[in-house]
C-alpha cells in the first residue's frame, strides 16, 4: 500500500512517498499502523493518546475517510492510494 505524505509529515517520515506491507483484508487503520510502526516522530505528530489527532486528515483515493467513508475501519482495495495531511491554512 502506498502513502503520500505532505508538509511536516513527509519530513518526519523521511520521504513524501512511503510503501507499507499490509494483508489483503487490511483497513486504513492497518496501513496507518504499518506506516507509523518504525517512525516514532511521525506517530507522535499523528496520534494523541493512541487516537488519530482531529486535525490530521487521512484520504483514500482522494476521499477523507473520516467524513465520507468508514473512518479508519475503511477496507482497502488493491491499488488504493492513501494520503496523510496535516492541518492546512492559508488564504
Amino acid at each position: 500500500m502506498n502513502w503520500k505524505l505532505f508538509a511536516d509529515l513527509a519530513e518526519l517520515a523521511g520521504d513524501k512517498h512511503v510503501s507499507v506491507d499490509v494483508d489483503g483484508d487490511a483497513t486504513v487503520e492497518d496501513a496507518l499502523e504499518a506506516l507509523l510502526a518504525d517512525r516514532p516522530a511521525l506517530e507522535e505528530r499523528v496520534l494523541e493518546d493512541g487516537e488519530l489527532r482531529t486535525q490530521i486528515n487521512v484520504l483514500r483515493n482522494g476521499t477523507n475517510v473520516q467524513t465520507r467513508e468508514e473512518g479508519l475501519e475503511t477496507e482497502l482495495e488493491a491499488g488504493d492510494e492513501l494520503a496523510l495531511f496535516p492541518p492546512v491554512s492559508g488564504g
